[in-house]
């Protein structure tokens, strides 16, 4: 099981795809881990050299108790890279994974050749919300936010229609240590890139769910007016839409990545 030691964390991360292919490295949403990237894996890595990982406290990497930000999981990304040496990549992030995109855009333009900024926002849901689910899951553990999470994540018709597409999402969620998943939501509540997103200077995709009530298709249209030359695809899902609308997720990528 490959890790890395990087700002006191041992990450899980793996290379799979074109190996001589660019490098897309790929960043999942809260409480998930880098298993969310199964849809794209055979039709970008016909393509491209992937790197996943898994982020600290989430799936086979560390949990390390101690507060960390925004700028703590950028840095994160950039030491995977410097201890893989690996100087440059595609970017692509969903949810806090694109939150993290947007920090490494603006503060660490020379290291990415494009970002995907999928489903994320700015500036995501309000202390109140964030607080509320830091005590939730401390005191009662995941399954008690479970449900909810897949509510947001899932447009109805999905749930109904593939449940077992929705099942691993669940397991990981189920799985994830209650104290890993609040300390990624305290940066989240903490984390507001308004003016920072303005700084960035890379060429950039912006993708997003039109049902997806937790960053929302009005959010994706600010990051589009606000980062130079951006672009906007609005697909038919709620939050997790490499999954919900993978095809259409894959061809998206693929072709934004190949100009």
């Amino acid at each position: 099981m490959p890790k890395v030691e990087v700002n006191g964390a041992r990450l899980f991360y793996t290379l799979s795809g074109k190996t001589n292919g660019p490098v897309l490295m790929m960043s999942n949403s809260l409480g998930t881990t880098l298993e969310m990237w199964q849809p794209q894996l055979a039709p970008m890595g016909s393509e491209f050299h992937l790197l996943r990982y898994d982020m600290r406290g989430h799936g086979n990497s560390d949990l390390v108790d101690a507060a960390c930000s925004i700028s703590t999981l950028g840095h994160d990304v950039l030491a995977l890279l410097d201890e893989l040496r690996i100087d440059k990549v595609h970017f692509c992030g969903l949810s806090v994974g694109g939150v993290i995109g947007q920090w490494l855009g603006a503060n660490v333009p020379q290291r990415l050749n494009s970002l995907v900024l999928c489903n994320t926002a700015a500036k995501i849901g309000t202390t109140e919300t964030w607080n509320k689910r830091i005590v939730d899951v401390e005191q009662n553990g995941m399954a008690s936010i479970t449900e909810a999470v897949l509510e947001r994540w899932f447009t109805p018709a999905f749930r109904l229609a593939s449940p077992d597409a929705i099942a691993p999402f669940r397991a990981m969620l189920l799985a994830n240590h209650p104290r890993g998943y609040a300390l990624l939501c305290a940066a989240i509540r903490d984390m507001d890139q308004r003016k920072l997103v303005e700084n960035i200077r890379v060429p950039t995709c912006v993708i997003a769910g039109e049902h997806d009530p937790a960053t929302t298709l009005e959010d994706a249209k600010f990051l589009e007016a606000r980062i130079p030359g951006a672009t906007l695809v609005p697909l038919p899902a709620a939050h997790i839409s490499n999954v919900e609308t993978a095809a259409q997720f894959n061809q998206v990528v693929i072709d934004f990545l190949s100009v």
